[in-house]
C-alpha cells in the first residue's frame, strides 16, 4: 500500500543509454613527438572525472570511445583541449614529451 501522494515513477532505461547525451559531439586527437592519433578512452575518462581534474568547468563531458566525447553547450572546446593537453603532459602521458590535444566537431 502506498501513502498519499506517493506514486511509482517508471524510469525508462533508454534515457541513460540514448545515442546522444550532449549537444556537442567532439573528436579528440593528440600529437606526441609528431605522431597523431585518437586520445585513448581511458585517458579521456580519467580527465573527465572531476575528482581528478578538480574543475567543475568540464563536468558536462562524456567520453564515449577512443577519440570521441560529447560535451554540453557550456563547455568551450578550445579551453577543454588546452586543459587536456596540460593535464596529460603533467601526468607523463607523453613519456617526457608534450601532449597536444585537438578537439573538432565530429561529423
Amino acid at each position: 500500500m502506498q501513502g498519499a501522494g506517493c506514486g511509482k515513477i517508471a524510469l525508462a532505461p533508454e534515457c541513460y543509454t540514448a545515442a546522444a547525451m550532449y549537444a556537442q559531439k567532439l573528436h579528440a586527437e593528440m600529437t606526441i613527438a609528431g605522431e597523431r592519433k585518437p586520445v585513448p578512452l581511458d585517458w579521456l575518462d580519467s580527465f573527465c572525472m572531476r575528482n581528478f581534474t578538480g574543475s567543475a568547468e568540464f563536468d558536462d563531458t562524456l567520453p564515449i570511445g577512443d577519440g570521441r566525447l560529447e560535451a554540453g553547450l557550456r563547455v568551450d572546446p578550445i579551453r577543454l583541449a588546452a586543459a587536456m593537453s596540460d593535464w596529460f603532459t603533467k601526468r607523463g602521458k607523453g613519456n617526457g614529451q608534450a601532449v597536444m590535444v585537438e578537439l573538432r566537431e565530429a561529423k
